[in-house]
């Protein structure tokens, strides 16, 4: 085979399997009827179907597990589109959380270690999480008590916008601390 003949191959079929089952797909010989304008019941699924046909409306099962299934005679697409605006708020409501890094040396001076707090303050305030961490090259690995000062420093200074989520560890060659702001619930 060729690579030209692979180009035209088909691709495997990527059918989209529907969360509902709708109409003829519904195989309980009865289901219990809700919807607007009707009054609930439980009716054979032929029925049901001649319900759902003369509102020109599809009948959905909603909840297959019921004994006998649900369904509902709605307006299938217009019920799908509700369901994924839905999802969509819900996810544009949920919190991500963002978490910004900030490296110090253990020989950072006083003016740099307020340049990094300033920033530091301003990550907070904007609700992101800091973590703060001190590298240690080659043989700065002995001022392991000066990048845990420094630290300690570092987080005293944003008291009043964040609040430690951990005190100092050292993992490998790096000592770090994480803040989260203050107005954040967690």
């Amino acid at each position: 085979m060729t690579i030209s003949d692979r180009k035209f191959q088909p691709r495997f079929n990527r059918r989209v399997e529907e969360p509902y089952r709708i109409n003829e797909r519904i195989t309980a010989p009865e289901v219990r009827v809700v919807g607007e304008d009707l009054e609930p019941g439980v009716y054979k699924l032929a029925e049901a179907l001649k319900m759902a046909q003369v509102r020109e409306l599809d009948l959905v099962e909603i909840s297959p597990n019921a004994e006998p299934p649900v369904c509902k005679i709605i307006d299938y697409s217009k019920f799908k589109y509700e369901q994924k605006r839905k999802q969509r708020e819900i996810k544009s409501k949920s919190q991500k959380t963002t978490i910004k890094e900030i490296r110090l040396g253990p020989n950072t001076d006083e003016h740099d270690l307020n340049f990094k707090i300033k920033h530091a303050t301003k990550f907070l305030q904007e609700g992101a999480k800091v973590k703060v961490y001190v590298q240690f090259v080659g043989r700065t690995i002995v001022f392991k008590e000066r990048g845990e000062l420094l630290l300690l420093k570092f987080a005293q200074a944003l008291e009043e916008h964040g609040k430690i989520e951990h005190m100092p560890k050292l993992e490998g060659r790096k000592m770090h601390l994480s803040i989260s702001p203050k107005n954040s619930k967690g």
